[in-house]
């Protein structure tokens, strides 16, 4: 994209932007119905449940075609992020920007083609689904400027005062282990590319879960994922119902930490879960809510 998109320039876009994108759209359209895989251990898995997706522009579209993905996969895809959590640990956490950035610059090669899978899907404008897309590639550089900026989270304290005594004090900030997302249909590529992230450059490995109805930004983010190299069982995509492999992943001991963005009674009941363990462990949910607003007599309406 020679035109750098953000929510402020998004209003008045070269018509450059338009034609791309309606040349992905259609590309897209040409293809209905596409199955695409899980991606699991780095390699690709298909089940014999399918979901299909259609759009809320048009219910008679048949957008793709998703695994409808088990307990078993579930299980296994945690299984694959413990086993390659020691190995990306280990990985100096310089390289990790860099796989990290790589990863992000191919989501932007891409921008068009995912953008218009979300505008399909979800049902936003281009300029909507297009800022979204973008968003993700650039919260992505965030989080590699951020983590070079701060030295990959290695600081230098100021050593005791203690006579006869050497004492060398260091705060070092450690990964979790297995990170799980579970992100939402509203925002499906930005709020699941967001933490996935920060999850991977901190130095955990990561399972996500899209929202069942919505997995075609998720699928094709994750093949660019596979595109620049990133390491086998280090991003796992896990597909399917919440009431069966959402509650396997959130319930799997193995899992260090969660993301989760989507209603407030899963979210509390994962909060719950998480907390109810041999200690606590993270939890990052941002939930739905119903929030009073109180007007009053003095309200211009008409202005309004």
């Amino acid at each position: 994209m020679t035109f750098k998109l953000t929510y402020a320039t998004m209003h008045n876009p070269p018509q450059e932007l338009h034609d791309d994108f309606d040349k992905a759209l259609e590309d897209l359209k040409a293809k209905p119905g596409k199955e695409f895989p899980m991606y699991i251990d780095g390699e690709d898995r298909y089940s014999e449940a399918k979901l299909k997706a259609y759009s809320p522009i048009n219910t008679s579209w048949h957008l793709a075609t998703f695994q409808k993905g088990n307990v078993k996969d579930a299980d296994d895809a945690v299984a694959a992020a413990k086993a390659a959590f020691p190995a990306w640990k280990a990985t100096p956490w310089q390289e990790r920007v860099a796989i990290i950035r790589k990863f992000a610059h191919r989501i932007e090669e891409r921008v068009y083609e995912i953008s218009a899978a979300v505008a399909l899907e979800v049902g936003k404008n281009r300029m909507e689904a297009l800022g979204e897309v973008q968003e993700a590639a650039d919260l992505m550089l965030y989080g590699a400027r951020i983590m070079e900026e701060n030295n990959g989270f290695i600081k230098e304290m100021e050593n005791d005062p203690l006579e006869g005594f050497v004492s060398i004090n260091r705060s070092v900030l450690k990964p979790y282990g297995v990170w799980l997302v579970i992100s939402p249909f509203n925002f499906p590529v930005a709020l699941a590319i967001g933490p996935v992230d920060n999850a991977l450059i901190a130095g955990n490995t990561v399972v996500l879960k899209p929202a069942s109805g919505v997995s075609w930004g998720d699928s094709l983010v994750v093949e660019c994922a596979k595109e620049v190299g990133l390491p086998a069982g280090v991003l796992n995509l896990v597909t399917g119902p919440g009431s069966t492999v959402g509650k396997a992943l959130t319930e799997n001991p193995d899992v260090a930490g969660v993301t989760f963005t989507g209603s407030m009674e899963v979210g509390m009941g994962i909060y719950r879960k998480f907390a109810d363990r041999n200690y606590p462990h993270p939890v990052i949910l941002e939930m739905g809510g119903k929030n009073a607003t109180i007007i009053s007599k003095n309200a211009d309406l008409e202005d309004a």
